[in-house]
């Protein structure tokens, strides 16, 4: 528990520094909205809101995580900080997996049995064409699957920064209710 203090801690104090950098250069024109949309604030609902939007973009196709992200981030009035950090749970190690659990998911909302589509390696083993050519055989599946999916890891992000924002007060309240 005292990790996360420290780490709650941490984060407040990147908000001061955050505000200094959006003071200079060409932020400073946009900082009022900036501000009104509380995209910098290191509090325990924007963390939790930035992280949601970067779990649901983590499974947007690569180059359109970020830009994904800042504008759920703007909407939602979240920390794009947190949610640019939270899409990386998506990597190069972590899609394929990703993409096969998509593809059940979206399996068990439709109609129907679907079935996986093999991966073949002698197509031309590990390559970006290989992998495009597979998660085009996934389909409709896939294509329902990701945003449910996405939405589900939304949830569970946003749910953990509430846990792990609140345990310390939580585990405070328990121990003040044991010394009564």
């Amino acid at each position: 528990m005292q990790m996360l203090c420290t780490l709650r801690r941490w984060l407040r104090g990147l908000e001061p520094r955050a505000r200094a950098h959006l003071e200079q250069g060409w932020l400073s024109r946009y900082q009022p909205w900036l501000e009104q949309r509380a995209l910098f604030r290191f509090q325990r609902q924007p963390l939790a809101r930035g992280v949601a939007a970067g779990m649901f973009c983590g499974l947007i196709p690569g180059p359109l995580q970020i830009p994904g992200t800042l504008a759920i981030c703007a909407w939602l009035r979240g920390n794009v900080v947190a949610g640019g950090v939270a899409t990386f749970y998506t990597n190069p190690l972590t899609i394929m997996p990703l993409y096969v659990l998509a593809f059940h998911v979206g399996a068990l909302v439709m109609p129907g049995e679907q079935s996986l589509p093999a991966w073949s390696p002698e197509v031309g083993g590990f390559s970006v064409e290989a992998m495009g050519a597979w998660m085009q055989a996934l389909g409709t599946p896939l294509l329902v699957g990701l945003p449910t999916l996405g939405l589900v890891m939304a949830v569970l992000g946003y749910a953990t920064v509430q846990l792990l924002w609140l345990a310390p007060a939580l585990q405070r309240k328990r121990r003040l209710a044991r010394s009564r």
